[in-house]
């Protein structure tokens, strides 16, 4: 070795002096690429007693202190990774013209598509995620898909199933097609039924998606025995290699977390940087957010019910507009906790009326939740309304007429620049709201069709039937449907209104 070489090394006892850091930070930094291998050889300096000691150019020391700078900054480690790597210079360089080396910037040469990475902060978003992610709901249902998982996941295009229950990620691993794809199906089960025991005892297993044969329950319930559960909250790092059947291997690094909504995860190949993924799954309120916005639109089945305060128009028109909007908003506040406590989702709504959805997807009691909930809407109001009676001082009384219909509609998220609303297209939604319409002080409709899916059991808790004139008096008939042409007056002007609807069969709901 030359003068000139021995000049420019600095041996791995004297690289641990100067920087301050452990042989176990320095072995590493090696093995993640910040620094060059060392070259192994014969102490240079007499007063080394080691037969063999490791060497490294001057330049380390400039990495070294980068990635102490860059730490204390707050960047993850893989951000200086990819920042760093390729910028540190082996010992090769000793083979370049010496007569032109002044100084260590002069070794330290940074590619141009390196620098501009590291002047610029690279922000991962749900929209430029480039490798397989997808959301699942606790029906674990996917909700949200990129195409990297749809290709390199599962194989098949997931967007294009539009039944949720279709979309049950086990359901899709029992399959056939996945089963054809990936040779290790049973590791991808594995993996996701910790999340079951996560959230859910063993008799869930039977539960998981509708039409689950005994032997795939019998699997699974084996699996469910033999798996540790996910702690729910924390971001939690796993490592599965999906193999495929022509035997071809991708090992990957699985990001998860927890959501109210549902479960997240990120798949990051062994083999590359995913850079701000800590960041980004820290954010936790802006990913969810996220995720709504992009949610499938899904054929569900679900609840809706739609309320509206009667004679609005003529209210408004009485109060100041300071107390029409202070009765608005009491109305609304007292409202949301029942809502809140039947699993109610809020939906998009015009003036003062009032629209929630019961997802069967997320409360397998949708049906009588969303009954349950009607019958605590309108005893609030009525309480409202007698507070309303002794603040004014005056007679009116505060209905919130109510429908409720039951469908499968395609249902799906409608977002704003500042909110996020939900909705339902079809008739299931149109439906609730004639209901509500047809409705006067403050009673429930529903549809014959909802009532017929209640268990007869669940049906027994409810008093339904259909007010009847005899005579000169109201009686009342349990047990009962009526179409809505009996409910309305020929010569009212609302006649038109409910025309296309006059044959469906309606009862009213009392307690």
């Amino acid at each position: 070795m030359t003068e000139y070489e021995e000049k420019t090394l600095i041996s791995s006892r004297e690289l641990l002096e100067k920087t301050g850091i452990s042989r176990a930070t320095l072995n590493n930094y090696i093995k993640l690429g910040i620094i060059p291998k060392p070259i192994v050889q014969k102490p240079l300096a007499d007063n080394e007693k080691a037969k063999q000691i490791g060497y490294f150019p001057q330049t380390v020391l400039y990495s070294i202190e980068k990635v102490k700078q860059m730490k204390k900054e707050g960047n993850s480690i893989e951000s200086i990774v990819k920042t760093l790597k390729g910028i540190t210079i082996s010992g090769s360089f000793l083979e370049e013209e010496r007569g032109n080396v002044s100084s260590l910037e002069t070794h330290v040469r940074i590619p141009e598509e390196v620098r501009s990475t590291a002047e610029k902060e690279l922000t991962l978003t749900i929209d430029n995620i480039q490798t397989p992610a997808y959301l699942i709901n606790y029906q674990f249902e996917i909700e949200w898909i990129n195409e990297a998982a749809e290709k390199k996941i599962f194989s098949k295009s997931i967007k294009a199933i539009r039944h949720a229950e279709s979309r049950n990620i086990f359901r899709l691993f029992f399959s056939w097609e996945f089963n054809d794809y990936m040779q290790n199906w049973e590791n991808m089960i594995d993996f996701h039924m910790a999340f079951v025991k996560s959230k859910f005892p063993k008799d869930h297993v039977e539960k998981l998606y509708s039409g689950i044969s005994e032997r795939e329950v019998g699997f699974l319930e084996k699996v469910y025995d033999s798996t540790v559960s996910i702690p729910t909250e924390l971001i939690n790092q796993h490592y599965i290699t999906v193999i495929k059947q022509d035997g071809s291997k991708e090992p990957y690094k699985i990001y998860s977390t927890f959501f109210r909504e549902g479960i997240f995860f990120l798949y990051v190949p062994n083999d590359s940087l995913l850079e701000g993924v800590d960041e980004f799954l820290s954010k936790r309120g802006q990913v969810i957010k996220d995720l709504l916005k992009l949610r499938l639109p899904t054929l569900v089945p679900f609840c809706v019910l739609v309320a509206d305060l009667q004679d609005s128009v003529r209210i408004c028109a009485e109060l100041p507009p300071e107390e029409y909007f202070k009765l608005i908003n009491q109305m609304w506040k007292t409202m949301e906790e029942s809502f809140k406590k039947y699993y109610g989702i809020y939906g998009k709504h015009v003036g003062d009326g009032i629209v929630y959805y019961f997802l069967k997807e997320r409360d397998s009691n949708y049906l009588t939740n969303a009954i349950y909930c009607a019958m605590e809407l309108k005893e609030e109001m009525e309480k409202l309304s007698a507070h309303w009676k002794v603040q004014k001082k005056w007679y009116n009384d505060l209905f919130l007429n109510i429908g409720i219909n039951e469908g499968q509609e395609y249902f799906n998220a409608v977002h704003t620049s500042t909110s996020i609303g939900f909705t339902a297209l079809g008739d299931t939604i149109n439906y609730a709201a004639r209901l509500s319409d047809l409705a006067r002080y403050g009673s429930i409709l529903t549809t014959k069709n909802l009532m017929n899916k209640l268990s007869e059991e669940d049906r027994q808790q409810f008093h339904f039937g259909i007010q009847r004139k005899l005579q000169d008096r109201e009686v009342f008939i349990e047990n009962m449907f009526s179409r809505v042409v009996d409910f309305v007056n020929p010569e009212d002007p609302k006649y038109v209104k409910f025309r296309d609807i006059a044959a469906l069969p309606i009862t009213e709901i009392v307690k």
